[in-house]
């Protein structure tokens, strides 16, 4: 894979794909500017789910993840070769505001934590717009790979 697009592509599909693979209606959203990759269907809800990819160390500028039964899933594709699925790490609500804190407490530079569970800064000198989103590693979140939840509609 040779592009951001691409691989963030990827991405998607591989977690749409492992989403109806156990069960569940799960459709991509279009555009380039949204919150949402993928919206699933279950009985009696839908929510949202946000996918990042990587093929590299790290997955760059995380978004957080804040309404109820809302997923945040790290797709990695690092070593992998055609023929292998990547490994998921599955994230809801709760983990992900606990991974956030975690970063926010690990750093000294005015890292703060907003309404929806995003990491930023507030403006400084070379970005005046602050900073918004962090850089995830696998240490982060290897805890919870595989951590589909059972019942989607919990």
């Amino acid at each position: 894979m040779s592009s951001k697009e691409t691989i963030g592509l990827a991405g998607e599909y591989a977690v749409a794909f492992e989403l109806c693979r156990r069960g569940y209606y799960a459709q991509l959203t279009l555009g380039n500017h949204k919150k949402t990759d993928i919206l699933v269907e279950t009985p009696d809800k839908l929510f949202r789910v946000s996918v990042k990819a990587k093929t590299g160390n790290q997955w760059p500028k995380v978004s957080g993840i804040w309404a109820k039964g809302d997923l945040l899933v790290f797709v990695d594709f690092k070593d992998k070769t055609l023929n292998d699925l990547p490994d998921f790490y599955v994230l809801d609500v709760k983990s992900w505001k606990s991974v956030a804190e975690g970063i926010v407490a690990s750093k000294s530079d005015g890292a703060k934590l907003n309404s929806e569970n995003t990491v930023y800064w507030d403006p400084y000198e070379g970005q005046p717009k602050g900073w918004k989103g962090c850089s995830i590693s696998l240490s982060h979140v290897e805890k919870y790979k595989n951590r589909w939840p059972k019942a989607l509609s919990d």
